[in-house]
Parts: structure tokens; C-alpha cells; sequence
């Protein structure tokens, strides 16, 4: 790469995983992600990036509380609303990538002044949810905060169809095409992935004479860090050059390059700790990404507002002077431990900068003694650490351990999301019911709607997409193997017409119209007349005719050794791609 923010490169900051509310009624560590997103923030206007991408859960929870909102379009309005121009343009059709009714990205309507946009997919806390398929980040995209795209609508049962629109962006002669997908339960985007042609993915159908630089960001629970569950990096189309990795929180900022695929995967991790956990105690990093032509740039800068947290295991039978019939012996060793932590964050806390409470976590492998009062222990150190009721994690390694570990994720903690995922598919079986409306996944997903998030319609949205399906001409009843489901689904409908109100107050003309020009667009690739120009703004788009559809994996394999070129240093740095 040539000169430093020269007019062709597109500078972008990367996070993940902000979690906006987090613990918002403890009184020692509700602000804390909202410092560290305002840090990020101003890390952007200080770097002077053309864009924030946020890699999904920017919310902690999908309906966040009215405090949490109010101060994410505080720390929003105050760092992306200025009279800064924004050097680069968005080419393609973006009513179809961007989740809003404007249809077109915030920097660009002029009852606005934009100077920071930002870009986001929602995660696995901030996912869409309920009849109208709403996510926390359709309110900020509806007040014109942010520009939400990867939202996918993806149906009811059986293998689901989508197309992943991306958006394209030029500066000068460097053009982006940025893919995002929104967190998809885990299971469903596997089977999607193994099946040919669920997932459409999109290109510029001007190829020969543009060289595109391809970016996809999702957020999933990767295969590699959970053998249980997730999705592997080698599922993913090979055309692409770069992945941003959200959901997982472990910091592996660094890009590395996925053997055989072709491209490399940057996993940004959290900006705050939300698990008590050893990955959770690495450093946290933003990244700097930094793109001219086809080739990238890596930087990555540490954030300084996040409260320090000091994780250490011990396994009490190794050291010599606890004695197992002596609780006193126990109390002191761990007492010293915690004194020595807290004095290490002290001693490595940069002067003059503001001394917040520090995370202290123990993990205390107890075998052959008796466990000791976690809260009582915790008492003696309240102003001292912001965790004192959960400074001690007692775990006892032979069998116990082996009976937990499917259920612990790669660093040896108990996953309650794992532990808690299959209690559905082993009551099912267990009690040899069969289901003839809703489907296994679904089920288990409108359950987990309405848990976690507090989604009341959850069961009646799945049923009334269920019933649709089957009555939808030219499809086969949801339920398969079994007599009669289409009488009881259409028996289910007749009861929901019966209602006095109708639950749903949408247009099917509407709808109808909007699902049929969907169908002609992913039916017309490589037609069109290219770019037309935008009279509003003067931008130049492109029609959806000027899409097409991503090579068959088997295809793309041989075409990708073809026109890559190994990865080589450069003036550019260690992850430079050239290709010929």
C-alpha cells in the first residue's frame, strides 16, 4: 500500500460483543459498557475511520431498558452527528441489504448531518424477535443512529432459504463488498450451510474489471473454540478475503488465515467481561482496519477503560500448607491470593488514569476438602473488587468433571446454554410424544424466545409461520410421516381468524406483492444494465439485476487457486493479500 489515509483507503474500526446494559442495576458496574462504547467511539473520530463496524450484541438484551437506550443515542448522536464529509460511497441496490423503510444508508439523508457511520448486525442478545421479527437495533436504525444490515427472515421449519445481500462501497479505487449475517441459531445455519443453494450468496456482477474486497461479518459460536456446537470457518464460500468473527469473546484479534479457504478470520472478541471466565481476562482490542485495492491492513488498539479482572485456578490438594481438617488453613491461602491480585492491578494500573474496582475470579479445584461459604468469604472485600459475592468458583476434578464435559466450553467452564439446550430434544423422545404442528427446532427456538427474551407472542409467531407455510400453495405440509397435520394446522388457523381484533394488522396485498418481487429478484442475475445513477444524492447504483449468485463451492475452489496469490509481506504488513 502506498501513502497513509491516502483517498483509496477505506479505513474501518471493528468491534464486537459491546453488550450496551449490561448488569444496568448493579451500582458498581452498570456504566461499564457504556464507557468502553464510548471509548470505542472516540477511538473512531481520533483515527479519523471512514466507518464503525459492530459485529452483533451491541445490546445486552434484545429489549433493552429505557436507561440503556436513552444513553446509547447520547454516546451515538454526540460522536457520529457532525459536519465531517464521508469520503466514500454506497453503489449497490441498498433497500435490499439495509434493514430500514428509507432505503438508503443515514449519511445520506439531508435532514441529517452524519460524519461517523456505523454499520452493525445484531447478535444472540440483540437478535430480532416477536410477530413483527424487531431488534433493539430497528429502533436505532429507524432514528437513523446506525445502518443495520445481515437481518435475514428466514421462516418456519425444514431447511430455510436466504440470500445474503451485501453492501458495496467505494473509495476512490478500492471497493468493499460488505456481507453480514446476523446471528442464526447454530444448528439451523449448519444444516443451511451443508445444503446446496440455502444460502444465495450475492456478487457484483462487474468482476472483470473491478477487483472486489470481500468482507463477511457474523455472529456465531465457532466450531474451532466448541467442538460441541457452532459453525466451522470451512462451511463459509471461499471467495471471500476477510471474516470478522463475532459472538465469541475471547480476544484473537490478530487475522489468521484458514488453511485451504483462502481468507483469514478476525475474531475481535467482547469490549467488557460478562463471563468470569480465563478467556474473558485477556486484553481487550479494538481493530483498525485499514483497505486499498486488494490489499489490508491489521492494527490493533487496546482499549484502556475496561475494568481490570485477574483470573488464577488452584488446585488446593497441591499446596503443602493447607491442611484438609483445618477451614482456617483454606481461608488464609485464599485470602493471600486475592490480597496479591488486587495489589497486582494496582501496581499495573498507569498513573494518573481512574482506578476502577477490579474483577477478581479464583477458580478452586477442592477435591479431598469441604467447601467454604463463597459470600462469607467475599464479605472482607466490598469497596475492594466489584465481584465480592462471586470471587471463589469451587470445581472438583474425576468423575464429576467427566460427567459435565460435554457441557464445558474450551476453557473449562460450565456453559448454562449448553447445559440448559437440550432439555427439549431429550423430552420429546423421552416421552415418545409426536409433534404435528410445531416443528423440534421451532419449538425449542419460540422456547428460547420466550425465556430469554421475554418474547410473549414467541409461540404464537412460530405457529402462525407454520400454518402460512402449509397453506401456502405448492408446498408440502410442515410435518412429515404423519396423517392429518395439514387438517390440524388449518384447524389452528380457524381458530386464530376467530379472534375479535386481528393479531396481525399488515397488508397481504403488501405482503404478497413484496414476496413476489423478492422471487423475481434472486430469478434475474446477470441482467440489468449495471450501475444507473442515483438522481438524489448523485451516488451511483446498481439494480439487483447487477447481483449475481457465488459459484458452486466446487467451482469456486479451482477459481480461487487461480486468481490468489499466496499471502506475502510487504510495505504493508505481515497480512498483506495480492492476487494476481
Amino acid at each position: 500500500m502506498e501513502e497513509e489515509g491516502g483517498s483509496s483507503t477505506l479505513r474501518v474500526l471493528v468491534a464486537t460483543d459491546c453488550h450496551l446494559g449490561y448488569l444496568d442495576k448493579d451500582e458498581e458496574r452498570r456504566f461499564d459498557s457504556f464507557d468502553t462504547f464510548e471509548e470505542i467511539c472516540s477511538l473512531a473520530e481520533k483515527h479519523k475511520v471512514d466507518f464503525l463496524l459492530l459485529g452483533g450484541d451491541l445490546f445486552h438484551e434484545n429489549k433493552p431498558s429505557n436507561s440503556t437506550l436513552v444513553k446509547t443515542i447520547e454516546i451515538l448522536r454526540r460522536y457520529c452527528m457532525n459536519d465531517r464529509p464521508v469520503q466514500f460511497q454506497v453503489l449497490s441496490y441498498q433497500a435490499a441489504s439495509l434493514q430500514n423503510r428509507f432505503g438508503q444508508v443515514n449519511y445520506e439523508d439531508s435532514n441529517y448531518n452524519i460524519g461517523l457511520p456505523v454499520f452493525a448486525i445484531h447478535g444472540s442478545h440483540d437478535g430480532p424477535t416477536g410477530v413483527d421479527n424487531m431488534s433493539s437495533n430497528d429502533i436505532l436504525s429507524a432514528g437513523n443512529f446506525l445502518n443495520y444490515f445481515g437481518k435475514t427472515d428466514l421462516g418456519c421449519t425444514g431447511i430455510s432459504k436466504t440470500t445474503v445481500y451485501p453492501v458495496f462501497i467505494r473509495k476512490g479505487k478500492t471497493y468493499v463488498a460488505l456481507y453480514g449475517v446476523g446471528n442464526i441459531k447454530d444448528e439451523r445455519l449448519n444444516r443451511m450451510l451443508n445444503e446446496p443453494h440455502a444460502v444465495n450468496w450475492m456478487l457484483p456482477e462487474i468482476r472483470d474489471e473491478i477487483d472486489w474486497f470481500n468482507i463477511l461479518v457474523l455472529h456465531q459460536k465457532r466450531k474451532k473454540a466448541s467442538p460441541s456446537s457452532g459453525v466451522s470457518e470451512r462451511l463459509l464460500p471461499r471467495f471471500l478475503d476477510l471474516v470478522i468473527w463475532g459472538h465469541e469473546h475471547e480476544c484473537l484479534i490478530d487475522p489468521e488465515e484458514v488453511s485451504g479457504m483462502g481468507f483469514h478470520v478476525t475474531q475481535p472478541g467482547s469490549s467488557i467481561a460478562t463471563s468470569l471466565i480465563n478467556a474473558e481476562a485477556k486484553p481487550k482490542h479494538v481493530l483498525l482496519l485499514e483497505i486499498k485495492g486488494t490489499q489490508y491492513r491489521s492494527t490493533k488498539i487496546p482499549l484502556q477503560s475496561v475494568r481490570p479482572f485477574e483470573y488464577v485456578e488452584v488446585v488446593l490438594e497441591d499446596q503443602v500448607d493447607v491442611d484438609p481438617s483445618d477451614e482456617a488453613t483454606i481461608h488464609a491461602y485464599l485470602h493471600k491470593i486475592v490480597s496479591n491480585l488486587i495489589e497486582k492491578v494496582r501496581e499495573t494500573t498507569a498513573s494518573g488514569s481512574e482506578l476502577k474496582l477490579p474483577l477478581v475470579r479464583i477458580k478452586v479445584d477442592y477435591s479431598g476438602f469441604s467447601i467454604i461459604n463463597s459470600k462469607q468469604f467475599g464479605q472482607k472485600y466490598v469497596g475492594k473488587v466489584a465481584n465480592p459475592q462471586d470471587i471463589l468458583h469451587f470445581t472438583k476434578s474425576g468423575e464429576r468433571c467427566k460427567n459435565t464435559q460435554e457441557s464445558t466450553n474450551s476453557f473449562g467452564e460450565v456453559d448454562t446454554n449448553d447445559l440448559n439446550k437440550q432439555t427439549i430434544e431429550a423430552l420429546i423422545p423421552e416421552t415418545n410424544l409426536q409433534l404435528e404442528i410445531l416443528h423440534l427446532n421451532d419449538l425449542n427456538s419460540a422456547l428460547h424466545e420466550f425465556v430469554n427474551n421475554d418474547d410473549s407472542m414467541a409461540f404464537h409467531s412460530y405457529l402462525k409461520q407454520s400454518i402460512d407455510e402449509a397453506r401456502e400453495p405448492g408446498k408440502k405440509p410442515i410435518t412429515k410421516g404423519r396423517q392429518g397435520s395439514q387438517n390440524l394446522l388449518t384447524g389452528a388457523l380457524s381458530v386464530l381468524e376467530s379472534d375479535d381484533e386481528p393479531i396481525e394488522s399488515s397488508d397481504p396485498e403488501e405482503s404478497g406483492s413484496s414476496q413476489q418481487t423478492g422471487r423475481k429478484r434472486r430469478a434475474a442475475p446477470g441482467g440489468g444494465d449495471g450501475g444507473s445513477a442515483a438522481s438524489a444524492a448523485g451516488r451511483r447504483k446498481t439494480d439487483l439485476a447487477s447481483f449475481q449468485r457465488a459459484p458452486k463451492k466446487e467451482d469456486d475452489a479451482d477459481a480461487s487457486k487461480e486468481r490468489r496469490t499466496p499471502v506475502a509481506p510487504g510495505r504493508y504488513g505481515a497480512v498483506i493479500r495480492r492476487r494476481g
